[in-house]
């Protein structure tokens, strides 16, 4: 995590075209020059598949770090299917999570997972889970008891089948399922696309710097910014940001106008002067 804490030189520049380029928004010309944002269906979804696979991402890569001496986490690759394709509850994954991470506290071990959904073409949810294990320990078969202190411990998934095997690309494997959703997938109401668990308080804070609008990253590095409510709040001043954009409803969508200059993008990675001792 060196790189987290390399400081770096705040610069400014004026002009919309950076900003809002970087603002990861869809833009369009219009002629009250401004940046159009489309929100219809299927642009919507596409920025929260973005967000998503922004998230997985990240995850990925800061559960796969090695605490300082010690080896890599083995990540383990787990996929759990439904036997029938109306058998999707809401409750179901974090059920089998909750079960999964009493075994992993039985063990002495970490729970750290990253897990995404996706639909088989028969029409049925099934998820894909990446769990990161000490090397030398071994993942259980979901859809089977597993032991604990004076018995058995019921199946962390029974309701169909899983399949369980040692990841060698990581993160890659569910950067490969999330390749294709796209704006016409139809998932069951009240579904989550992802979940995330076990990351560290450092890696919590890279992860969330990410899900920050560019501007943001643009000017502030990890832990030198947070969310509070709908405000961005400076960590060291306590300085509420002010907006950045003016918003306007036209139909169809929204145009931003910008209220102030933005900063070059001077970053290329989670950099912050913040130290995570």
């Amino acid at each position: 995590m060196s790189a987290v804490a390399a400081p770096v030189q705040k610069t400014r520049a004026a002009g919309l075209s950076h900003g809002a380029a970087d603002a990861g928004l869809v833009p369009s010309k219009t002629s009250l020059q401004g940046l159009m944002v489309n929100l219809s269906a299927p642009d919507c979804a596409m920025r929260r598949i973005k967000r998503l696979k922004r998230s997985v991402w990240a995850s990925g890569h800061l559960h796969g770090l090695a605490e300082t001496g010690h080896r890599a986490a083995q990540p383990w690759f787990v996929t759990l299917t439904y036997v029938g394709i109306k058998d999707w509850r809401k409750d179901h994954i974090s059920q089998a999570l909750a079960t999964y991470r009493a075994w992993c506290t039985s063990r002495k071990v970490k729970c750290r997972y990253t897990w995404v959904a996706e639909l088989q073409s028969r029409g049925a949810v099934h998820y894909h889970l990446l769990c990161w294990l000490p090397v030398g320990v071994h993942m259980p078969y979901w859809d089977r008891p597993t032991r604990k202190q004076g018995g058995e411990r019921a199946p962390f998934w029974p309701h169909g089948m899983t399949n369980t095997e040692i990841a060698k690309s990581g993160v890659g494997y569910l950067m490969k399922y999330l390749s294709k959703l796209g704006e016409l997938t139809k998932f069951p109401k009240g579904l989550r696309l992802y979940g995330i668990g076990g990351l560290d308080a450092t890696g919590k804070s890279v992860r969330a710097w990410y899900n920050l609008p560019e501007w943001c990253k643009a000017e502030y590095g990890v832990g030198e910014i947070a969310r509070k409510c709908s405000n961005f709040v400076v960590c060291a001043t306590g300085e509420i940001l002010g907006a950045a954009f003016a918003v306007s409803r036209v139909p169809g969508g929204i145009i931003l106008r910008p209220l102030r200059e933005f900063a070059k993008r001077f970053h290329d990675g989670a950099y912050s002067s913040v130290s995570f001792a």
